[in-house]
């Protein structure tokens, strides 16, 4: 268990500066930086220090997490930005980096504990995850799950290849999906469970969802809406299955309040309370199986490290053709209905000469350099460090890309080489079209977040409502809707640098 009450106080020395800051507001804090006492000569006198000036009344301290920007902080709190005092001034984009040192006036009342639980590698399909195998995993334990299988098209398909599957399709570790199993069902220690235990496998008690697939599914969910609402500052508080409701703690990180949030669609608050610190509870019970999260995740959290910027993409179709800006950001994987929070896909569709589907005559290409690391059923990943996985650095994700004439896997492709032909295949869709997003140390970027999705100059924005939004350069905007119309006509440019976005510092 990690705990977060540090950021409640700090040292006698910081707390001077940050003092200082704020009357003045001129100057540059480094965090942890003490005043240096002076050395008395033998003959002098020294004089006693004074009483340490306190925070400014009401304010307590906050340090920044991965991914955080200051309209989230402020949803976090309960506050208006300009109740956010920033006392580092170092900052050079949207995203805050992670560890900048904030004063926010203290609003909320009770909350949940800051403790951090699960750091954010733990929760999506990240680095600690590429030498996990899910199959191997369950083939070396002693519980029902190491003997289960269901019939699916492809015929008898076991509990572990299942996990595998969502997990990295809807970019979720495994690992955690496994825990969630155990301490649920005990699937993977009880060779005979009965009962609830039986039927459903991730606690999800559902009559008519009780396959491995549909309750999977369900968690990935569950934490997919816990991770990301907080991620934009949307999910601020808890609801238990009795209607009570519970504040969350504006110290959490995204990976502890998705578990929290999974937790509570299942449990009364006892229950919950129990789950997250009894003695057998589900920090326990993953490090059990897969070790201390927070020691697997040195070197990897924060997901997105201090002075990460998206690398200069391309639009992804060939230049001085019309396509059409079909959908404005919605969800990366699954139903683009499904309101859990991740709004980092865009769609494109390219020039039509019917309705309906098929495979276009047209090409999607490369947004950039890259490697390609999946291909099938739709779906073509691109590697863009090159280093053949999918959970680390930046990944651009493809959807419906017909699966004749296009990329293979370990393909290596430059800036704008063709990736393949948009079509209707890989998940659901009406029309031809391409659908495109982002991923970094597996964890999906928002398209409107604190890493704006550009390309060719052209940078996302959110609409009111999903598949709704814009793609402005400065001189143009293009409207998003899913019908296709003069409003939604994009043209590549011949050079991103002829119009490039650029994003704005906060101060």
């Amino acid at each position: 268990m990690r705990t977060e009450s540090t950021k409640k106080s700090i040292t006698t020395a910081l707390a001077v500066s940050l003092l200082f800051a704020f009357l003045i507001n001129a100057c540059t804090i480094v965090p942890g930086l003490s005043l240096p006492t002076p050395t008395p000569s033998p003959t002098a006198t020294v004089t006693p220090t004074s009483t340490p000036t306190p925070l400014p009344e009401g304010y307590v301290e906050y340090v920044s997490q991965s991914g955080d920007t200051l309209e989230v902080i402020a949803r976090h709190f309960g506050v208006g930005v300009g109740q956010i005092i920033d006392i580092s001034d170092r900052r050079s984009s949207l995203m805050i980096d992670p560890g900048t040192h904030f004063l926010v006036k203290d609003t909320l009342g009770e909350t949940t504990r800051p403790d951090i639980l699960f750091p954010d590698s733990a929760i999506v399909y990240s680095p600690v995850a590429v030498q996990f195998d899910p199959v191997v995993f369950t083939e070396k334990q002693t519980g029902f799950i190491k003997s289960y299988t269901e019939t699916m098209t492809r015929g008898a398909t076991s509990a572990a290849q299942i996990i595998f599957e969502l997990g990295r399709d809807y970019s979720i570790n495994p690992q955690i999906l496994l825990a969630f199993m155990e301490y649920e069902s005990g699937w993977l220690s009880n060779p005979k469970p009965t009962g609830d235990q039986l039927s459903y496998p991730m606690g999800w008690k559902k009559s008519d969802r009780t396959s491995v697939y549909f309750q999977t599914g369900w968690v990935i969910k569950q934490l997919t809406r816990g991770y990301y609402l907080w991620r934009i500052g949307t999910l601020t508080e808890l609801t238990f299955p009795d209607g009570s409701m519970l504040r969350l703690s504006p110290h959490l990180n995204a990976g502890t309040v998705a578990v929290m949030y999974v937790l509570a669609q299942l449990h009364n608050r006892a229950e919950w309370e129990q789950a997250l610190y009894g003695e057998h509870n589900l920090v326990s019970v993953y490090a059990q199986y897969f070790g201390d999260a927070f020691e697997k995740g040195k070197g990897v959290d924060p997901l997105f490290p201090a002075g990460l910027q998206q690398p200069e993409l391309n639009l992804p179709f060939p230049v001085n053709e019309v396509w059409n800006l079909t959908g404005g950001p919605h969800t990366a994987w699954g139903s683009g209905w499904d309101n859990d929070g991740s709004l980092a896909a865009l769609d494109f569709a390219p020039p039509l000469s019917s309705p309906g589907c098929g495979n276009s005559t047209h090409y999607a290409t490369a947004m950039a350099a890259g490697r390609v690391v999946r291909a099938g059923g739709g779906v073509v990943v691109l590697d863009l460090d090159m280093d053949g996985y999918e959970q680390t650095g930046w990944v651009l994700v493809y959807m419906h890309i017909a699966n004749s004439d296009r990329v293979q896997v370990n393909d290596i492709l430059a800036e704008d080489d063709l990736i393949g032909h948009p079509s209707c295949e890989g998940g659901s869709s009406s029309g031809i079209h391409v659908h495109v997003a982002r991923k970094y140390n597996g964890e999906w970027v928002e398209a409107d977040g604190g890493l704006p999705f550009v390309m060719s100059g052209y940078r996302a924005h959110n609409g009111e409502d999903y598949y709704e939004g814009t793609l402005e350069n400065g001189a143009t905007t293009v409207v998003a809707n899913t019908a296709g119309n003069y409003w939604t006509r994009i043209i590549r440019p011949e050079s991103r640098e002829e119009f490039f976005y650029t994003p704005t510092p906060r101060k």
